[in-house]
């Protein structure tokens, strides 16, 4: 099976990224950013995200999560401790996050560390999702093997009976995590290919190093 991809192309010229129109935190532009994408441009899940991890094998690998949070300190996501990438992060917290809003032409990769958050915090959200979620993370021992659906579709059954008069507790196994970037990399598309890049890396003292670099 073969097929030529060489005329996909496209010209990007959507917005630009320049020195005098950013800010000296990084965190500042991605709210920026973030806003303008949610409200301006026709873009499903915004806070869509891939974040990639080394796994236990040896080999990364990439997945698609959603952003539930974002402050100074860093990004905030939700999911099974025990997962595949649960457990590649906790035997080596160093992450990569990327965003690809293709509405704006816009991506922002950021490298970081990921550390699981306070556990009222991850309390606090998951009383917040809809019983139906709740349930369903109690269900699935994400990236396990089993036989066929079925096995899901009895335990959350089983659950819902179970729960159907009582308070659901978040599972131990089950919780946030944040990333605090080192570095954060702010991609627009412009014509001719001449994109533009602007990298902040974290300095010793807390402060940014801003770079542009070339497309």
């Amino acid at each position: 099976m073969e097929k030529d991809l060489g005329d996909y192309r496209k010209s990007y010229k959507k917005g630009a990224l320049l020195e005098t129109a950013i800010s000296d935190n990084p965190m500042e532009l991605f709210q920026k950013w973030f806003h303008e994408v949610d409200t301006h441009f026709q873009q499903d899940e915004t806070n869509a995200m891939t974040i990639s991890t080394l796994g236990l094998d040896g080999f990364p690998k990439n997945r698609v999560v959603l952003l539930k949070k974002y402050t100074f300190e860093g990004f905030i996501f939700y999911t099974n401790y025990e997962s595949e990438k649960g457990k590649a992060m906790d035997v080596n917290p160093n992450v990569c996050l990327s965003f690809h809003w293709a509405a704006a032409e816009r991506q922002v990769i950021i490298k970081g560390t990921a550390e699981k958050i306070a556990e009222n915090l991850s309390d606090g959200y998951f009383e917040s999702r809809p019983k139906g979620s709740q349930l369903g993370a109690m269900a699935s021992r994400q990236s396990s093997v089993i036989k066929n659906r079925d096995v899901l579709e009895a335990k959350l059954k089983s659950l819902e009976m179970e729960y159907e008069t009582k308070a659901i507790s978040r599972p131990k196994f089950w919780g946030g995590f944040m990333v605090k970037p080192i570095e954060i990399e702010f991609w627009q598309g412009r014509e001719n290919r001449l994109h533009d890049r602007i990298r902040y890396q974290l300095q010793a003292d807390f402060s940014w190093k801003i770079e542009r670099l070339s497309p």
